[in-house]
């Protein structure tokens, strides 16, 4: 096999698990996952908002799903690491996943959408965008947008700065797709600078008078 179809293959099968383990741990709210390759095989590390319900009791669930994944995909000796997600206000993979949630039970998408929103820039976030698409309230497909503070839709910083997340909910007529996207409190926005004061300059400034 070359090596453009390895990787193209690799990251295949990357994808592939990360909806495996998507819906598998949505009850435990998952947030995310990594794969490290070490030289013991494959170290899975997923982050969830409950670890206790992943692991289970004595770590039954955490072992039949280990077992799955050694079936399904091809992995070198895969060992799944289970972590407590940080800050889950500010995972847009978990606020997804919730709203999804929200209105499977009968939420009405605008209060359902607000509700996220509110949740999320309530913990410092920079911006938020949330978009709902599918049959909202009738026969026809539609996409509602809800957004607040400063969101980037273009160039380098949506990949450096914006993080995304997807999920779906399964109503009665049809499938409601969620894209959640969110700007953290800590992101270095391309269009904020610093000026710096003659204290804060120090030594600079100085050696520029004596000149």
């Amino acid at each position: 096999m070359s090596i453009e179809r390895k990787f193209i293959s690799e990251y295949i099968e990357r994808a592939r698990l990360g909806e495996f383990l998507a819906k598998s741990l949505s009850n435990a709210g998952f947030g995310g996952s990594e794969i490290n390759r070490t030289p013991l095989g494959t170290q899975i590390i997923t982050y969830v908002e409950k670890p206790g319900l992943v692991i289970g009791k004595g770590g039954e669930n955490i072992r039949s799903i280990t077992e799955e994944v050694k079936r399904k995909f091809k992995f070198d000796n895969p060992q799944i690491e289970v972590l407590e997600a940080k800050k889950t206000r500010l995972n847009p993979l978990i606020m997804a996943n919730k709203l999804a949630t929200l209105l499977e039970r009968g939420w009405y998408f605008r209060r359902a959408g607000h509700s996220i929103l509110n949740e999320i820039m309530g913990e410092g976030a920079l911006g938020c965008e949330i978009k709902i698409s599918g049959k909202l309230t009738g026969p026809r497909s539609r996409m509602e947008k809800f957004i607040k503070g400063y969101i980037i839709h273009s160039g380098e910083p949506v990949y450096d700065i914006v993080e995304t997340g997807f999920a779906i909910a399964k109503k009665k007529l049809g499938v409601i797709g969620v894209c959640v996207r969110i700007i953290p409190p800590d992101a270095k926005l391309p269009d904020k600078y610093n000026i710096l004061d003659a204290d804060d300059r120090g030594d600079n400034v100085d050696s520029d008078e004596s000149e």
